[in-house]
C-alpha cells in the first residue's frame, strides 16, 4: 500500500513537473505590407518586444516559449493556417477578420476578434485611385468603367458602398473585377485599367510612387474600417495570460511608434519597402487613421457591416454573433497591467496629437487644421508649418538650396484627413491663403461658396512664388 502511494505521489511529481516545463507555441500570422498591422506584429518582432510580456511565474514559472513569425500579404492565406491549426494568432482588417470567424466556425472551430491595432471610424485608409494621366477626377466620372479590387477585402466593402451612394447598380452600371494590388500596381502604371479600389496602404502608395491619382477616399463613404488582431479560442482559454502579454506588446509598440514616428517609418520602410513617408502618413501625428486598441461601437458595428457584405458577395451564408467573436477581456487586462485606463480610451476618437512650432516662425501652433508638414530626405523629424501657403514658401526654399524633398503634408480642410500635398487641390482665397482638398470639385465647390480660385499643386506653388 505504501509503495502504490508513493509510486502514485512519485507519478502525480512527474506530470506536475513536464506541466511546468511544457513548451508554448506562440505561432503569429502578420501582414507587415498591410501597414497598419504593425503595431500587432512586425513592430513586435522587430523590436523583440514579445518576451518582454511573455508569463514566467505560476504555471508559466518553467515554461519555455517557441515564438513563430510568418508573414503574408493578405488575410485569406493567413486564415487557412490558423484555420489548420498552424497558427495561433494573426492581424488582418475587419473585412477578411469577420470571414476568420466565420472559417472557424465552418470547421468547428472558433476565433476570437480581440483588439483593434488601427482604424478610421469615417472609413479613411480604403481608396480609390486611378492612372496619373487619367482624366477622370471622382467617382460620378466612373460610370460604364471599369474598376478592380481585391474580392472580399475591406477595400471591396467600400466599393460597394460608394457604388451604391451614386445610385448605380453595381452589376450593370459598373464592372467590378478581383485584381490584387500587386497586378493592380502593374496595371495602373500601363494604364490597363481605369480605376483601383485597395486598402491600406495602396491607396496612398500608388499615388506616392507617382504613377496613379487618388479620387476618392473611404471616408467619403463614411464606413467604419479597422485591422486588429485575433486568436484561436482554444488557444486563449488554455493560455490566456499569453494572450494579454501578446496585446501588452502591441501597447507597447503603440506606445514607440506614437513617441518616434518618423523612426519607426523608417524601420517599417527597412522590413517592407514601404516608404517612410506613406507610413508616415498613417502612423505620424494627425494621421489618415488612428492607431486605437479599443473596441470603438463603429469598430464592433464593421465587424457585423462585413459579414453581412460576405452574405451579399456570396462568400458565406453563415452568421456570426458579433458579441461572442468580439471578446474585449484580453485587451482590457493589458490595458490594466499597463496601467492605463480602457474606458477612457473608449471615449476618446482624437487621432495621435502634435505639439510643434512653426518651423519658419518658431511659434507654436495652436491651429492644427491648416497644418502643413514636409520631410527633407536626410532629416531624422518632418518639419511642420502653420499653414499650406507657409509650407509651399519654404519648399521653395528648400528646393533652391538643392534639398530633397520625400514629402509635403496638408490637412484637408473639409474631412481633415492628412494628404499627400503634391496630388491635392487648392483654394487660393484673395489674401493668398491656401486650403486643401483631396478632389478637385471640392475645392471648387468650396470656392464657389467662399470665394477664392481652385487650383492644383503645382499652380498653387507657382502662384505663392510669383507673388514673393
Amino acid at each position: 500500500m505504501r509503495l502504490a502511494t508513493t509510486v502514485a505521489g512519485l507519478a502525480l511529481a512527474i506530470a506536475s513537473l513536464n506541466a511546468s516545463a511544457e513548451t508554448i507555441r506562440v505561432a503569429i500570422g502578420t501582414q507587415d505590407t498591410t501597414i497598419n498591422c504593425a503595431t500587432g506584429g512586425l513592430l513586435i518582432r522587430e523590436l523583440g518586444l514579445l518576451d518582454k510580456y511573455l508569463p514566467h511565474d505560476g504555471k508559466y514559472k518553467d515554461a519555455k516559449y517557441q515564438i513563430e513569425w510568418k508573414n503574408f500579404t493578405s488575410g485569406a492565406p493567413l486564415t487557412n493556417e490558423m484555420v489548420a491549426g498552424k497558427l495561433d494568432f494573426g492581424a488582418m482588417a475587419d473585412f477578411p477578420g469577420s470571414f476568420n470567424g466565420v472559417a472557424h466556425l465552418d470547421a468547428g472551430k472558433r476565433s476570437l476578434f480581440i483588439s483593434v491595432l488601427s482604424g478610421s471610424v469615417h472609413g479613411s485608409g480604403n481608396g480609390i485611385v486611378v492612372p496619373a494621366a487619367s482624366s477622370v477626377q471622382s467617382l460620378a466620372e466612373l460610370k460604364g468603367k471599369t474598376i478592380s479590387v481585391p474580392f472580399a477585402s475591406t477595400a471591396h466593402g467600400m466599393l460597394l458602398r460608394a457604388v451604391a451612394a451614386q445610385g448605380w447598380d453595381p452589376q450593370k452600371d459598373v464592372r467590378i473585377i478581383a485584381q490584387a494590388p500587386e497586378i493592380a500596381g502593374s496595371a495602373l502604371r500601363s494604364n490597363r485599367i481605369e480605376a483601383h479600389a485597395d486598402f491600406v496602404p495602396f491607396a496612398e502608395l500608388f499615388p506616392n510612387r507617382g504613377f496613379a491619382r487618388k479620387i476618392y477616399d473611404g471616408a467619403q463613404a463614411n464606413a467604419p474600417t479597422f485591422h486588429g488582431a485575433l486568436v484561436d479560442s482554444d488557444y486563449a482559454k488554455k493560455y490566456p495570460e499569453v494572450v494579454t502579454a501578446y496585446l501588452r506588446a502591441s501597447l507597447e509598440a503603440d506606445r514607440l511608434i506614437a513617441a518616434e514616428p518618423e523612426k519607426y517609418s523608417e524601420l517599417i520602410e527597412k522590413v517592407t519597402g514601404i516608404e517612410a513617408e506613406v507610413n508616415y502618413l498613417f502612423h505620424g501625428p494627425l494621421g489618415l487613421q488612428t492607431r486605437d486598441l479599443t473596441w470603438k461601437p463603429e469598430y464592433r458595428q464593421a465587424v457585423a457591416t462585413s459579414i453581412d457584405t460576405l452574405k451579399l458577395l456570396k462568400k458565406t451564408d453563415r452568421g456570426l454573433d458579433t458579441d461572442k467573436f468580439i471578446d474585449d477581456q484580453y485587451i482590457r487586462a493589458a490595458f490594466k497591467q499597463a496601467g492605463q485606463d480602457y474606458d477612457v480610451a473608449l471615449k476618446n476618437y482624437a487621432p495621435l496629437p502634435l505639439k510643434a512650432s512653426d518651423a519658419l516662425t518658431g511659434k507654436p501652433i495652436t491651429d492644427f487644421s491648416r497644418l502643413a508638414q514636409i520631410w527633407v530626405r536626410g532629416e531624422d523629424k518632418v518639419r511642420h508649418y502653420a499653414s499650406p501657403q507657409a509650407a509651399l514658401a519654404a519648399l521653395a526654399q528648400l528646393e533652391q538650396e538643392g534639398k530633397d524633398i520625400r514629402a509635403i503634408y496638408a490637412q484637408a480642410a473639409d474631412s481633415g484627413i492628412k494628404l499627400l500635398a503634391n496630388q491635392a487641390w487648392f483654394v487660393r482665397n484673395g489674401q493668398g491663403e491656401l486650403s486643401a482638398f483631396l478632389l478637385k470639385d471640392q475645392a471648387e465647390q468650396y470656392a464657389k461658396a467662399h470665394g477664392g480660385e481652385a487650383v492644383d499643386f503645382v499652380d498653387a506653388s507657382r502662384k505663392l512664388v510669383a507673388q514673393r
